[in-house]
């Protein structure tokens, strides 16, 4: 009887660990420079019950930074150098993932360069890669095409604007609906 149990409980750890292996595990990584794109990331993360990750800059942006009537500010000057990549004040390890999920705001039909930055510093080979902006009128663009360009060997699975208060229904409906 002993041994009986003891092959049973040992069946059962297996299983469940075979079962573990197979769960897809999601992390959603974002920036975020005034909280709208934070929001949703947090909101997407716990409707998919998902990691969450800040991408964090070396150098804070502050208001002056995101004046994007100014062309002295800083958003324009990056925005307006193709080799401009910010640097990050904290990283990540993506091996246990298969869904990276970037969120970000959109700065003139683009991701900011510090996203860059991001998807060219990690590992995204194999990986289905989703993108989720927010934006104050000019939509996704051509962000998340161009992001898989500089995100090496990552899926893109598609990419979606949402507004920073979008609910998790919504959000989730849409992610699943994408990596089926």
């Amino acid at each position: 009887m002993k041994k009986l149990l003891i092959s049973l409980l040992a069946g059962g750890i297996l299983m469940f660990g075979a079962n573990a292996q197979n769960t897809k595990k999601t992390v959603v990584c974002y920036f975020s420079a005034t909280g709208t794109t934070e929001r949703l990331a947090k909101t997407a993360a716990s409707a998919l019950g998902a990691d969450l990750h800040e991408i964090v800059p070396v150098h804070k942006y502050t208001s002056a930074d995101l004046n994007w009537h100014d062309k002295n500010s800083r958003c324009v000057k990056e925005n307006n150098d193709e080799k401009s990549r910010p640097a990050i004040a904290n990283s990540i390890d993506l091996s246990g993932y298969e869904n990276v999920i970037v969120a970000y705001p959109i700065w003139w039909g683009l991701a900011p360069k510090i996203v860059y930055t991001f998807v060219e510093q990690n590992d995204l080979s194999g990986k289905n890669l989703v993108t989720l902006c927010t934006s104050g009128g000019s939509g996704l663009g051509r962000s998340g095409s161009d992001l898989a360009n500089h995100a090496k060997g990552a899926l893109l699975k598609g990419g979606r604007e949402f507004r920073g208060s979008a609910s998790g229904v919504e959000v989730k409906k849409y992610i699943d609906g994408i990596l089926k």
